[in-house]
């Protein structure tokens, strides 16, 4: 694969990200994500492996922390695979997250995301987020 088609499989990464959850443009998934997509770790509990539950995902984040932001730390690609590490975060004012009522508390969340490309859209997602810092930051478990 050439360094070209990498670099703009990492452009397409960064304009998803960006869009669905800096911007909070739900259909950001239907512009980037195929229609055969499959995510091995979904983002948020119960949520669906293929396109709706990233769109579930967006909207959370977005209805529990209006101003949620993405930034990007570093983009790795090689042949059709981008890795993502990202920190993101927000000022929790908008509706309960996990249980939890607006606090007006600043949460962040930093993860890393391998995402798959084919044909100009990314077929596949495995992630690992710090799921347990932000229950921590929500007072969910104990420090």
């Amino acid at each position: 694969m050439s360094t070209d088609q990498e670099a703009r499989n990492k452009n397409l990464v960064d304009a998803f990200i960006q869009e669905l959850f800096t911007k909070g443009d739900l259909d950001a998934v239907d512009r980037y994500l195929h229609p055969d997509y499959v995510d091995h770790d979904p983002p948020v509990p119960d949520a669906p492996t293929a396109v709706e539950g990233m769109r579930r995902a967006g909207a959370l984040f977005r209805q529990a922390l209006p101003d949620w932001h993405s930034d990007l730390g570093m983009l790795v690609a090689e042949g059709d695979i981008v890795v993502e590490l990202f920190r993101a975060g927000g000022t929790h004012t908008g509706a309960e997250l996990m249980g939890v009522p607006a606090s007006g508390r600043t949460l962040t969340l930093s993860g890393i995301n391998i995402f798959r490309i084919e044909d100009d859209k990314i077929v596949e997602r495995w992630g690992r987020l710090d799921d347990l810092g932000l229950l921590r930051q929500l007072g969910l478990v104990p420090n």
